[in-house]
């Protein structure tokens, strides 16, 4: 039988087993009839059933796009479907998606001959994980919260009323991407003096070249206007002194790698602190586009004075929950690595 000739509901049910938004799309191009039987059904329920399979839960992703300061963030949200909220669903789900693939490579960056693709039960508790401290970032890592008021009572308590609707099990796959998420600034975009320098010696093993560390680490005064580039289709993947093939561990006429440090084990631990405010889309749009230091230093100083000396905030109020909980958070943590709790868990 031509597919021409499939009866409307056969289609109809094709469309609705499509796991995928391009699924979609594809399959209403295959021929004049499928167009046309799409054209005239009820499109948004196709789509969102196929965005569900791809980027779902989709619940948690409508409570990060739809949150406003007008209501606390603990407060579950519904949505009328629409074209527009679907758009803003495909924008944090892509950056989800993106998580997937960077997950594995960290979680077992050192017993990495353990590393595989995730299940696609593991694939949906990693978005459910990434949507949800994503929020948490959105609502309390802002210029509303600066150092000063962050552990007054009742900022901890409304922070907290968020992770109330979460099990421990759920808390723990937050917590399990957020150290991911903390792998990923210390050591790719915030790498400290000794990370440069043992990855400079790994690359050019024969240089004798003695990298010149920054000790200063207040962020340079000059403006920049790179913070804008993340708002924008335009990509930028290097300095304008840089051709396009220079990375930060390579020494030139206008590059020092040792300036691409962010300071020795101490100072650096308050820097990843600071930067672990940044929400899962900004960091992977760091790790894509900003390459340099100066870029990175250039994008946090334009989201203003707060950010600056103003460390994260999740870590203490999952303690504050845990402890509630009359449970320890340290031995949550220890479950994480050792595979008893978190997104990807070891069957005993």
């Amino acid at each position: 039988m031509l597919f021409e000739d499939l009866a409307n509901e056969l289609v109809l049910h094709i469309f609705q087993s499509c796991n995928s938004i391009s699924d979609v799309f594809n399959l209403a191009s295959t021929c004049h009839h499928f167009r046309t039987v799409f054209a005239a059904s009820q499109r948004l329920p196709i789509l969102y059933r196929a965005a569900e399979a791809q980027f779902g839960p989709l619940q948690d992703a409508i409570q990060l796009v739809t949150h406003n300061f007008s209501q606390p963030a603990h407060l579950i949200r519904s949505a009328p479907s629409s074209l527009a909220l679907l758009q803003q669903l495909l924008e944090v789900g892509r950056v989800a998606k993106k998580w997937e693939e960077i997950y594995p490579i960290k979680k077992w960056k050192h017993n990495f001959e353990d590393r595989r693709l995730l299940t696609p039960a593991e694939r949906h508790d990693l978005r459910r994980a990434i949507y949800r401290l994503w929020l948490y970032s959105r609502a309390f890592h802002n210029a509303r919260y600066t150092r000063t008021t962050r552990m007054h009572r009742y900022n901890v308590l409304e922070r907290a009323e968020l992770l109330h609707n979460w099990s421990t099990a759920e808390l723990a796959e937050i917590e399990d991407v957020r150290l991911v998420i903390r792998d990923v600034l210390q050591n790719h975009i915030c790498p400290s003096n000794g990370t440069i320098q043992r990855k400079f010696r790994k690359r050019f093993p024969e240089s004798e070249q003695q990298l010149l560390f920054n000790i200063h680490l207040n962020y340079p005064p000059p403006p920049s206007t790179f913070q804008a580039h993340f708002h924008s289709t335009h990509q930028v993947t290097s300095s304008p002194k840089f051709a396009s093939s220079t990375t930060k561990f390579q020494s030139t006429l206008y590059h020092e790698p040792g300036a691409e440090g962010w300071g020795d084990e101490i100072p650096h631990y308050y820097v990843v602190e600071d930067m672990l405010k940044l929400d899962p889309g900004q960091i992977v749009w760091l790790r894509e586009n900003a390459p340099l230091k100066g870029m990175v230093e250039g994008f946090v100083r334009g989201l203003g004075e707060w950010f600056d000396n103003n460390g994260e905030t999740f870590g203490q109020t999952l303690e504050w929950v845990i402890k509630g909980r009359g449970e320890d958070v340290e031995e949550l943590r220890e479950g994480i690595r050792e595979g008893e709790w978190g997104v990807v868990t070891v069957e005993m």
